[in-house]
């Protein structure tokens, strides 16, 4: 599968909300993951860590009120995407967020992702 085939369907299954789905289907096991410094899970390695984080992400938010997903911008074997959601947090009320997604295909498998966003 190509870049821009994963770069795809992982924009079309978090349009959709299923994105542990995404993280099933299209990450490698040995998968990396790096949020902004200083953030509670700054290196996440492993498909299950990162499914994981995931899962405890959603188990914070109260209501996802929106969110948007851009269409990817491939490069090579990289593709960016940004993100914006309306966030409900059980503990800090409500917040909107944006964030820059770069990914990392290997093999027709994302291999790394990077989220850039103010904290």
């Amino acid at each position: 599968m190509s870049t821009q085939e994963v770069a795809d369907k992982l924009v079309a299954l978090c349009r959709e909300g299923r994105n542990t789905e995404a993280i099933e289907e299209f990450y490698a096991d040995g998968i990396v993951s790096f949020e902004p410094k200083g953030s509670p899970m700054e290196y996440t390695e492993g498909k299950e860590a990162v499914k994981g984080k995931t899962e405890y992400w959603y188990s914070t938010v109260e209501e996802i009120h929106s969110g948007e997903v851009s269409d990817p911008v491939v490069a090579g074997n990289h593709f960016s995407v940004s993100m914006k959601m309306d966030v409900t947090y059980k503990e800090g009320g409500r917040m909107p967020m944006e964030e820059i997604a770069v990914y990392e295909v290997k093999d027709g498998k994302i291999v790394s992702e990077q989220f850039f966003y103010n904290m």
